[in-house]
């Protein structure tokens, strides 16, 4: 495995990120901790994961699976950089909401971080992540909860999700103002196919030295092989969502289809090759992956290992090219 720095911070992660939301959902208690063993054994340290996971009447069960991992010992803690979210509201959805139990006011954040710590079964949280926008809670606030919790121990790190390149600039102006150390990571939707990110939250993230986490990394399937195995009878998972939104589009069939067979025709495995190209990308820390099986977890790690030509590289970029940088990608 490899590892890098998580943004400006000492923190060494792997270039790889264990996404854990299918644990519960998709993939059983003892299944995940499988996964996790492997994932661990192999050196990957960075485990993601969301106080919401596990969703419905099971939102906070993903977290359980996790602290139930954490209690077999055996410096399973110890060897993890652990990353988990607050924002969500955790009643079940079949249930009355009540105010001040979600998104980012310093009540709700009091309350997540020790919800969450319970459930994980640890005493302290790495990194925790800010799973979307507040727009109703001014960062003063926010800083000022984080602060307390980084003075009590229970975080070390704040970082965000699905912001915008002027809330990154926004947080960590008020950040520095409050002498607080701010944001160090963005986990963000961005992928070859998916790649709106460069233009100002990628640039954003870059400038203030936090670490970028792309999630979706496939796009929901689009870049794992989807018209291979459309071919062969294996396209169940694709069938809804975002991939396939995306293929009822004949100018993106024809996209991936070009893409699917560039990869065929180095012998590469589209899912590797699309992983392997974001760890190409500047300021990008490692993808998250989110394996329901041991095997989709052995295919992830193959890609840390893989190095693309510049060939491959190049065409890539004519299949599936970039918006170009801000504000020239709009203004010109």
């Amino acid at each position: 495995m490899k590892y890098t720095q998580l943004g400006r911070t000492g923190l060494k992660v792997s270039r790889l990120v264990l996404g854990t939301m299918n644990f519960g959902p998709e993939t059983s208690e003892a299944d995940s901790h499988s996964i996790m063993d492997s994932a661990l054994g192999a050196g990957l340290n960075f485990f993601d994961t969301a106080n919401a996971y596990g969703w419905g009447a099971n939102k906070g069960r993903t977290e359980e699976i996790i602290g139930s991992w954490f209690a077999k010992g055996g410096d399973r803690r110890d060897k993890t950089v652990l990353a988990t979210k607050v924002f969500a509201n955790m009643t079940p959805d079949d249930a009355p909401t009540w105010p001040n139990h979600d998104r980012l006011s310093a009540v709700n954040i009091r309350r997540s971080v020790d919800a969450s710590l319970r459930r994980l079964q640890t005493d302290y949280i790495d990194i925790y992540q800010f799973h979307h926008v507040d727009r109703n809670t001014p960062f003063e606030e926010i800083w000022q909860a984080i602060d307390v919790l980084v003075q009590q121990g229970k975080i070390l790190y704040a970082g965000s999700s699905n912001f915008a390149g002027w809330h990154i600039a926004r947080a960590n102006e008020t950040a520095r103002r409050l002498g607080s150390y701010g944001l160090v990571s963005e986990q963000c939707l961005y992928n070859l196919a998916e790649r709106r990110a460069e233009m100002e939250v990628i640039p954003a993230a870059r400038e203030y030295g936090l670490g970028i986490i792309p999630w979706s990394p496939l796009h929901g399937g689009l870049l794992g092989g989807v018209l291979r195995k459309e071919r062969e009878g294996r396209a169940a998972r694709s069938s809804s969502g975002r991939s396939a939104d995306a293929l009822a589009n004949t100018a993106v069939r024809a996209q991936v289809q070009a893409y699917e067979d560039l990869l065929a025709k180095h012998g590469l495995e589209p899912g590797e090759a699309a992983l392997a190209w974001l760890l190409t990308r500047p300021g990008v820390t490692g993808p998250i992956v989110g394996p329901r099986t041991a095997e989709q977890l052995e295919s992830a790690l193959r890609a840390v290992e893989l190095e693309l030509s510049e060939e491959v590289l190049a065409s890539l970029e004519e299949i599936f090219p970039g918006p170009g940088p801000s504000p020239e990608a709009f203004a010109w």
